[in-house]
């Protein structure tokens, strides 16, 4: 799992960029899937078959990371940039980000500003290392999207790093696609496209499955760190179940089924309510005439930082739980 969730977490993906993840993806589960396709959006499904006689299930966990899209460049070939997903202006001070062609900067700020404040993305620019507009256009173009560019680490049985929002979760898919020997469930693991912009690739590949059942995987936010807001998720403690937030409420037979099969099987879970954020199942539960949608949840601290932190047995335990789900006849 450590080498996997290092190589997916490593790979540059932003929104509507994320052809190196999903080819990372492809190679490391065609193999293990009956079918393999990409989708007009950009979604990778693999297919794992049945015996005909159980559900369409559809498993999503999304490609992409969020970014900083280049919007003007200066005399000197300082970059201005809007964002492209929930980036935050604390979290991104000083810090290294990457290009897809291998240029890499430094995001800084208007130093003239008297209060941190004050400091918004407005007052954000991206050095690369040039001293004129004609040198920095040799090298990005507007449009181009850089991503936050940190070092993978493990500390403790910890994995921290950028992207873990949701190469975590891609993970744990691609775990479990090696792992499940037999299933009665059409199974369609579906690695989605631009859900930091909006649950976009999710929304339109459910409506073309039209699955029975969903469950989607992706990090939530934890309480566990000092003085935290009040939530009742901590690393280590196993996967979340998820209750509700601000995009699904988890369909209650969906929320039985995972509980049932934790207790069942002696996996430590947890349940999550979040009060902001949401995941792939939130376009999908509104698919069609609606679809009976659930979530996996990875705890990860600092979520949309360049030093997102998940606990590896809460992963494990997470592949363990979803791999009981899909090895059953599911009735719902």
């Amino acid at each position: 799992m450590r080498d996997l969730v290092k190589k997916l977490t490593d790979t540059y993906g932003p929104s509507g960029n994320e052809e190196l993840v999903s080819q990372v993806i492809r190679e490391e589960i065609e193999s293990y899937v009956d079918e393999i396709k990409t989708d007009v959006m950009g979604n990778l499904i693999g297919i794992k078959k049945g015996n005909g006689k159980g559900k369409r299930i559809m498993l999503a966990a999304h490609m992409d990371q969020i970014g900083l899209m280049v919007t003007h460049i200066d005399d000197k070939g300082f970059l201005r940039f809007s964002n492209l997903g929930g980036i935050s202006v604390a979290n991104s001070i000083n810090r290294r980000v990457l290009f897809q062609n291998g240029v890499a900067g430094v995001i800084g700020y208007e130093t003239e500003i008297d209060s941190w404040k004050d400091i918004t993305m407005a007052k954000l620019y991206i050095d690369i290392g040039v001293s004129s507009k004609e040198e920095a256009e040799k090298l990005v173009e507007i449009g181009d999207v850089a991503v936050y560019h940190p070092l993978f680490s493990e500390s403790n049985g910890k994995y921290i790093g950028g992207a873990m929002d949701n190469r975590a979760g891609c993970a744990l898919l691609v775990q479990v696609i090696k792992e499940l020997k037999s299933t009665p469930n059409d199974l369609y693991f579906v690695f989605t496209v631009q859900e930091e912009l909006g649950l976009r690739g999710a929304k339109t590949a459910a409506y073309a499955l039209e699955p029975d059942l969903a469950i989607a995987v992706d990090v939530t936010a934890t309480g566990d760190t000092p003085k935290s807001k009040p939530m009742a998720v901590s690393l280590g403690q196993g996967p979340a179940i998820k209750i509700k937030d601000s995009s699904v409420l988890t369909h209650p037979l969906v929320k039985k089924l995972m509980e049932t099969t934790a207790q069942k099987n002696s996996i430590p879970y947890q349940l999550e309510i979040l009060e902001y954020g949401g995941t792939d199942s939130g376009a999908i539960h509104l698919s069609r005439g609606g679809v009976p949608s659930g979530v996996l949840s990875i705890p990860c601290r600092y979520i949309h930082s360049d030093s997102e932190t998940v606990d590896a047995s809460d992963m494990m335990n997470g592949v363990r739980l979803l791999k009981k789900i899909l090895e059953e006849d599911i009735n719902i």
